[in-house]
């Protein structure tokens, strides 16, 4: 035994508890943006998974034997193992982070005075998307407010309406026979016809289709070229909608979604070491360097990372702008949350796995190649948390422990650097993790991952590009039955097993260590998978159009009375007001400020917004422009956990 304890339950309770307070003390009062405080609790939280995974390889494995027993316990520590490295690693890249919003201003002033600006070609990249999703996309491009500017829907689905939709409102449509390499092959196709035009562009934008960017994005990025370096500017993804897991528990205004902390704390500290990577939408490209690649790679399914590794190679970076520039739309179920995800998955793998990939050859630094595997750990350490939900039950059931460890010694290392790391997250990403809900969210994906990345060590290439679906008609109650059950599942037999061994005929007098260990694991197993339970029940968005919360005064007609109200919420469909009007009275119309009076009247449909309104084609399209100018804030962009608590508490007895 290479650490042993002659404490009693009494004093490591004691010693957890002055861990947790000092975890939270430090996170309520430290800064994460001043260096020496972020060094001082990456530190203690590397001390801790160092001292904690150490205990876990030297003192808890059993030699190793062709036995049931032995073999999980290894599976289990394997799993365990690359989630902590995962972690450790997190803490080392957390440790910097860049900030290029002052020199953002600086290039905005310059190029707001300049009389010659760089030119910019648009791509929109469409497959399939309804018109009400890629109209807002198009109608924000061309509200953004740069001279030197063209917009291009690249349609992937040879629609007749969108090509007719382009030439009413003033932009380029291109198309091509076939889909051959999926989005990358959309994006090369555009690139060889504006490679022929007479006048062409400096630098490329790509936006997908459900992408609305604000009127100043591209004088926010454009400026930050001038570093010759600088290949890619990539800002972060923001949403306008909640997605399945925020909407599902009700959580929108108290849970961010979980790519919150990637794009707004992991991004920004792979800047500082120059591994920043593309994330495929809401981006400027210097075209130059796209040429010299013999334009956008294809190889694998994520072709925005790819495009990063392929331009580091040539010493090329990727600059991250970490502003709220745009917003898109999320994905609206589990099954296309899922689909995103292991599509993000897999092409991580696939990059690796070329030939000349970061993971074996190609012109990477030490830097780089460490950086893709910290990457690659986060999907394979999905697995984990199936070892998680499952490992209780497997002991009530075989007897079969999933550690062989002194319990107190495991509530020491272990519990303390548990606290320590829901601390230290909920700190250095500023309240965009939560200790639960930030469980569920892995917990979603975990069985697909798991799954994706079986069927990657068989056949990591073939399979085809799925794009998240979006749009349509989200009016009924889904159930994701195959998810469901999964979590169903898992909550039962916990809740079983507790109930068996607390209330059966044969429980005993006293529990073991290792029996109250396994207890109080199934119940934490039990509300995550409770939880996520609740998440695969989907709840029905009211309306096609997700209105944006708004603060605009304005005015309401109603036979022939005018009354000022405020504009609380507003889309192309309906509006809410703050104060109570008339409804359904006759010659009903609503004045909104840059778009005039629009015909109004009662929603005759149960809808999100009490006002439907019928705007011309001409006032649809200013709303348009009136909501996307500034990127809106519709869901939360930080996390409170009593308020989220609540929330799932009510969702849970509803």
């Amino acid at each position: 035994m290479f650490f042993s304890s002659n404490d009693d339950i009494f004093s490591v309770l004691t010693f957890d508890l002055l861990i947790a307070i000092c975890a939270l003390l430090f996170a309520m009062l430290g800064n994460p943006k001043r260096m020496v405080e972020r060094a001082a609790f990456s530190l203690l939280m590397l001390l801790s998974l160092g001292l904690y995974i150490s205990w876990r390889a030297l003192d808890t494995l059993p030699p190793f034997e062709l036995s049931a027993e032995t073999i999980w316990n290894y599976i289990y520590f394997l799993f365990e193992a690359v989630s902590v490295l995962y972690a450790m690693g997190s803490v080392l890249i957390l440790l910097r982070r860049t900030d290029w919003t002052e020199q953002a201003d600086r290039s905005e002033q310059e190029l707001r005075a300049a009389t010659n600006l760089p030119s910019v070609d648009v791509f929109i990249c469409t497959y399939n998307e309804p018109l009400n999703i890629l109209e807002k996309s198009v109608i924000a491009a061309q509200a953004m407010d740069y001279r030197q500017l063209r917009v291009f829907v690249c349609d992937d689905t040879r629609r007749p309406e969108v090509r007719q939709y382009c030439d009413r409102v003033g932009v380029n449509y291109m198309t091509r026979p076939d889909n051959k390499h999926a989005k990358a092959g959309n994006l090369n196709n555009a690139l060889r016809h504006t490679n022929m035009l007479a006048d062409v562009s400096d630098f490329i934008m790509v936006l997908d289709a459900d992408f609305a960017p604000q009127a100043n994005f591209l004088n926010r990025v454009v400026g930050l070229f001038k570093d010759g370096k600088v290949a890619v500017v990539q800002t972060p993804q923001f949403y306008f909608n909640s997605d399945p897991i925020q909407h599902n528990l009700g959580i929108r205004h108290s849970f961010v979604d979980d790519q919150r902390v990637f794009f707004d704390t992991f991004q920004p500290a792979k800047d500082a070491a120059g591994c920043a990577f593309c994330v495929g939408t809401s981006f400027v490209l210097r075209r130059a360097a796209v040429n010299e690649l013999g334009g956008f790679p294809h190889e694998a399914l994520s072709e925005d990372m790819l495009l990063t590794y392929r331009l580091m190679e040539r010493g090329y970076v990727t600059r991250w702008l970490n502003e709220k520039l745009s917003v898109g739309l999320s994905a609206e179920g589990i099954p296309e949350y899922i689909t995103q995800r292991t599509r993000w998955c897999l092409g991580t793998i696939q990059i690796g796995l070329l030939r000349d990939g970061p993971l074996w050859r190609g012109k990477f630094t030490l830097t780089q190649r460490l950086h893709y595997l910290h990457g690659l750990f986060c999907w394979l350490s999905k697995p984990f948390i199936l070892c998680l939900l499952l490992a209780p039950s497997i002991y009530w059931l075989t007897g079969i422990p999933a550690l062989q460890a002194d319990e107190l010694l495991f509530m020491k290392y272990g519990l303390s650097s548990l606290f320590l790391f829901w601390a230290y997250s909920t700190w250095i990403s500023e309240r965009r993790t939560l200790p639960l809900f930030t469980e569920v969210t892995h917990a979603l994906t975990a069985v697909p991952i798991t799954i994706t990345l079986l069927q990657a060590i068989r056949k990591p290439f073939g399979r085809p590009f799925k794009v998240t679906e979006k749009g349509g008609d989200r009016s009924a109650i889904r159930v994701h039955r195959p998810t469901a059950l999964f979590f169903g599942f898992v909550a039962a037999m916990s809740a079983l097993s507790v109930i068996r061994v607390v209330y059966g005929w044969d429980a005993p007098v006293e529990f073991s260590g290792r029996e109250c260990l396994n207890l109080v694991w199934s119940a934490v197993a039990m509300v995550i998978a409770f939880t996520s339970l609740l998440c695969c029940i989907e709840l029905p968005r009211l309306g096609q159009e997700e209105p944006i919360g708004i603060s605009l005064d304005a005015k309401h007609k109603a036979d022939d009375t005018i009354a000022d109200v405020t504009i609380t919420a507003l889309s192309t469909e309906g509006a809410a007001i703050a104060r109570l009007v008339p409804v359904g009275s006759r010659d009903e119309a609503l004045f909104i400020p840059e778009v005039g009076w629009v015909s109004a009247g009662a929603s005759a449909a149960p809808s999100a917004t009490p006002f439907a309104l019928f705007p011309t084609p001409e006032q649809h399209d200013a709303i348009l422009r009136l909501l996307f100018r500034t990127a809106p804030g519709n869901v939360a962009e930080k996390g409170d956990l009593g308020k989220s608590m609540r929330m799932l508490l009510s969702r849970a007895l509803s």
